[in-house]
């Protein structure tokens, strides 16, 4: 879909179960040390981009209203030296909702649930787990967003929703994008048919 602000996206750090592979989904779960320091890099990076540009207008800031994302905006601002409470949240932003897979590993959900993990491994894209969402139904719920979206806008969110937006505006086919890595506390750049890492 046409984008019409450029997008400056940062996945949210790390958490505990980042660490060991455990499916968060819409699961409230905080950063640990590593992503509160992923999180200052992330704004750093982004301060000296920004900077670069002279005098032009800082962007609007936005968060998914899941904690990892909101501290992570906190902590990224404090390192840019801006007030870390003036951001806005959406709830457009919140991850991908695993359903009542959320708390399991991958190991876990192959045991507990062997066809809907063999399902998802087929189709990443377009299955959604037991009382969750796909990654397409991801995309339906963000489309509104990315439509009101207005001027330049700093979004906080996570690795879900990348992916999402790597299909949506950088024109990636969905069950490749389902497929990539997103990068924990690096800086995204989206512009009209495409993207790129700070």
């Amino acid at each position: 879909m046409p984008l019409k602000h450029r997008l400056i996206f940062i996945r949210h750090g790390e958490t505990d179960w980042n660490v060991v592979g455990r499916l968060q989904g819409q699961q409230d779960i905080p950063l640990n040390p590593r992503g509160r320091d992923q999180a200052a890099s992330a704004g750093r990076s982004l301060r000296q981009w920004l900077d670069k540009r002279g005098d032009k207008p800082y962007p609007r800031f936005v968060a998914s209203p899941l904690g990892r994302a909101r501290h992570t905006m906190e902590i990224a601002r404090t390192a840019m030296k801006l007030d870390p409470t003036a951001y806005d949240l959406d709830p457009g932003l919140m991850e991908l909702s695993f359903g009542i897979w959320e708390g399991f590993t991958w190991p876990e959900v192959k045991q507990r649930d062997p066809i809907g993990a063999a399902a998802r491994e087929a189709d990443k894209w377009g299955f959604a787990p037991p009382s969750g969402e796909s990654y397409a139904m991801l995309a339906d719920r963000m489309r509104p967003w990315i439509e009101r979206m207005e001027g330049e806008t700093v979004a906080v969110s996570h690795g879900g929703v990348a992916r999402v937006l790597m299909n949506m505006i950088g024109g990636l086919e969905g069950q490749k994008a389902s497929l990539l890595n997103i990068t924990q506390g690096r800086v995204i750049i989206f512009e009209p048919g495409r993207f790129y890492w700070l």
